[in-house]
């Protein structure tokens, strides 16, 4: 629990930064709020005897002032939908338990293919040529030519989201551990031989890495990681004639072309209009604008993830969907489409984005609040873009600065007075 005058020294001792890096990340701006933010003490409050989650009163406190960092990890498997609210406690230790058991299985036969993976090391260079010849890496053995083509796609990518390991928050005390670098390329590397049809896209890392800080387990780390990519797979897919983010560009230039009309012509004029600047805001949930802290806080106020880290909390809880675990579990099954017979006391459960969303009738899949996010940032830059900015250059080095610079509570509050301003002038589907 956070005393009265916790701050956020506190919450930085629980992601401890390396003394050299001090200097060179953005500051923290989220405090801890004594009463608001969600405890441990509250967040056990929460289940009911039987190990039910009373979502609705964890999702207001979540909104009002984050989650403790000391119960982030289990809080995180309800937001992204690995686990059902109303399952009881028996219920979701057998659930785990299969799980565990099964990345268990996929990471053995990786192993069995790449013999470094789960020996607590990593590659960043080839271990196999194009045409699939084995080459020597120290630690690293393949025994023999690979012929089979999902087989040699996977080994080749292996030592390039190595190189992303490296990089990843590296400022982090946690990643000096070469281990816990080896435990997030390891999830990488399971994920990215199960769904062989994405694969790895540089990003995954910087949305992975929080989930493998947090939860202790490697493999509860990897499923927490894995509800993440259902949502945002696609906002990675692409090809040499679309990026995977694009229809999330495009609600996002229809969003700015209706509540700002003057930016958005401006921005056409500097042949801007298909706004690829923000690419990699929505790829990686602001991971790099924020602070380690203040990303995972954006995150988790947010409830159902787009594509783009302290901002987590706030987007996951305020986009979150009831219906998440069973439409992951059931694909058919759970739906909102029966608003109608929505009752007050069911809405509760819905995160206040979502809820907005069901409430107008507004059922546009890329409607995500990282769009919203990114559209706060536009407009706070209003001014300055429209004056400054004399082609894309200027409007990539304007947004370049707010680094650092942006409080992720306020954003997300912005976020949602754009939402419902856009939602009244839009039209129905």
């Amino acid at each position: 629990m956070f005393g009265k005058k916790a701050g956020t020294e506190e919450l930085e001792a629980f992601y401890p930064i390396r003394p050299e890096c001090v200097a060179e990340i953005p500051k923290t701006r989220f405090k801890p709020r004594a009463g608001k933010t969600l405890s441990a003490r509250r967040w056990q409050a929460a289940f009911s005897e039987t190990g039910c989650l009373d979502i609705a009163k964890v999702l207001r406190r979540i909104q009002r002032g984050g989650i403790h960092p000391s119960i982030k990890g289990l809080v995180w498997e309800f937001l992204l939908g690995c686990y059902n609210p109303n399952s009881t406690l028996e219920d979701r230790n057998q659930l785990r338990q299969q799980r565990r058991e099964r990345y268990s299985m996929w990471k053995t036969e990786c192993r069995n293919m790449v013999s470094i993976i789960g020996r607590g090391n990593f590659i960043t260079t080839p271990i196999i040529t194009d045409d699939g010849q084995p080459i020597e890496v120290e630690g690293c053995r393949v025994t023999s030519a690979v012929s089979d083509k999902k087989v040699a796609q996977w080994m080749l990518i292996l030592h390039q989201f190595g190189l992303d390991v490296v990089r990843t928050d590296r400022a982090l005390a946690f990643y000096e551990d070469k281990a816990n670098q080896a435990k997030l390329w390891d999830v990488l590397s399971i994920y990215s031989w199960v769904d062989d049809d994405i694969g790895y896209v540089q990003g995954m890392n910087d949305i992975c890495s929080p989930m493998v800080i947090l939860l202790e387990n490697e493999a509860d780390a990897f499923w927490c990681f894995e509800c993440a990519m259902r949502r945002l797979r696609e906002n990675f897919r692409c090809s040499t004639t679309s990026i995977g983010v694009q229809s999330q560009l495009g609600t996002l230039s229809q969003v700015i072309k209706t509540v700002d009309p003057q930016l958005h012509k401006h921005l056409e004029d500097l042949d801007g209009g298909e706004y690829l600047f923000a690419f990699l805001m929505l790829m990686v949930l602001f991971r790099r604008e924020f602070s380690f802290l203040d990303a995972l806080y954006l995150w988790e106020v947010r409830g159902k993830i787009p594509f783009i880290s302290s901002k987590s909390d706030v987007m996951w809880a305020m986009e979150y969907n009831p219906n998440i675990f069973w439409s992951y579990e059931q694909p058919d099954g759970a739906s909102d489409s029966n608003y109608g017979q929505l009752n007050q006391k069911m809405l509760k459960q819905y995160g206040k984005f979502q809820r907005k969303n069901l409430e107008t009738g507004y059922a546009d899949k890329n409607n995500a609040l990282a769009v919203f996010l990114v559209a706060s940032v536009l407009e706070t830059k209003n001014k300055q873009i429209l004056k400054e900015a004399k082609g894309l250059d200027d409007v990539v080095s304007i947004l370049g600065d707010i680094t650092g610079n942006l409080d992720a509570k306020k954003a997300c509050q912005e976020a949602l007075k754009l939402q419902n301003k856009y939602l009244k002038k839009a039209k129905r589907p």
